[in-house]
């Protein structure tokens, strides 16, 4: 009963703090005078962190297994990997020209909103592992999965904000450039606008709207390459835990089950970002590209193939799933 109640007062919580965040980050989009909001909005982080945090341990305990056994558990999990995820530049003090609270407290929300909502009421209730699942490798497997998927979803959705921000910046020079060539210009104004711009480039470049766009748009790359980098080390790590962990419950490491297709195309699809991405040639936009396309894979693998019900992963479908 102790470790129920505490399970709900760390679930409502973390919800309601996570929601009020992705307000003040609304307000500080529209509102620049108001001051401390920003700080606010990284203790909010830190409290549903500590919240969630909080869940899965009470579970853990209450249990007596990790908390990685169903998609209900996953998906606080997954929840909970995000909003650390949004921890680790904060702690290390690492200079940013956006919030990344824009993309871990709505992916946090999202997550979470779902796993409480009334679809998933029957995964709450405490249940005896099946045969499948009573393994030392429930842990390393399944928690390694989950943290690659919050880190390739991050990572993929600061690309897709790239993408948006230089399409954006595609069109403005489009207009401006037509606009230059439609406009009629006397030769004196030319000479005008010459002597004028050599005058003021040096300043006018350093704090125009351009340069702060170019700025964002190295950040975004940056930061997604870094967090993408991890998530693949993740999932490396958790697809080969789950390879000797089959070969030890049905003795064979792999039998292209959808579930592991699936994980081996995600991993196919960033392992294609990073070679692009390191790869001085190409732009930063290709490699986005890519990055945006396996945020649809990563998740018709981690949610799509479970609503299938098919597979050796699935535990009955919408019931349990392993990761």
């Amino acid at each position: 009963m102790i470790f129920s109640t505490l399970e709900h007062i760390f679930t409502h919580i973390s919800f309601s703090v996570v929601s009020i965040v992705i307000t003040i980050h609304l307000l500080t989009l529209l509102v620049d005078e108001i001051v401390g909001l920003s700080d606010s909005s990284e203790k909010g982080m830190m409290t549903t962190f500590s919240c969630l945090t909080g869940l899965l341990v009470t579970r853990w305990i209450y249990l007596q297994h990790f908390p990685l056994s169903n998609l209900y558990e996953s998906l606080i999990f997954l929840s909970w990997s995000f909003s650390s995820i949004h921890i680790v530049p904060y702690f290390k003090k690492m200079k940013t020209y956006f919030n990344l609270n824009a993309i871990t407290a709505p992916s946090a929300i999202f997550t979470q909103g779902f796993a409480t909502s009334g679809l998933l009421t029957e995964m709450n209730q405490s249940e005896i592992l099946v045969p499948a699942l009573q393994s030392h490798w429930l842990m390393m497997h399944v928690s390694m999965m989950v943290l690659g998927y919050a880190a390739l979803l991050c990572g993929a959705l600061l690309s897709l904000a790239l993408l948006v921000i230089t399409f954006q910046n595609f069109i403005l020079n489009f207009r401006k450039s037509k606009n230059l060539v439609n406009e009629p210009f006397s030769l004196g104004k030319i000479q005008y606008i010459i002597e004028k711009k050599n005058c003021l480039i040096k300043t006018s470049f350093i704090y125009s709207r351009n340069y702060y766009r170019f700025q964002l748009i190295e950040q975004l790359d940056l930061w997604g390459f870094r967090i993408i980098s991890l998530g693949f080390i993740f999932l490396t790590i958790g697809i080969l835990s789950g390879a000797v962990w089959a070969n030890e419950a049905w003795g064979s490491y792999w039998n292209w089950d959808p579930k592991e297709t699936w994980a081996f195309i995600t991993w196919t699809i960033f392992a294609i970002y990073l070679h692009i991405r390191t790869n001085k040639i190409l732009k930063s936009e290709n490699s986005a590209i890519v990055a945006s396309t396996g945020f649809l894979i990563i998740w018709v693998c981690y949610f799509g193939v479970n609503l299938l019900g098919i597979g050796l992963h699935s535990y009955g479908s919408f019931t349990l799933t392993s990761n």
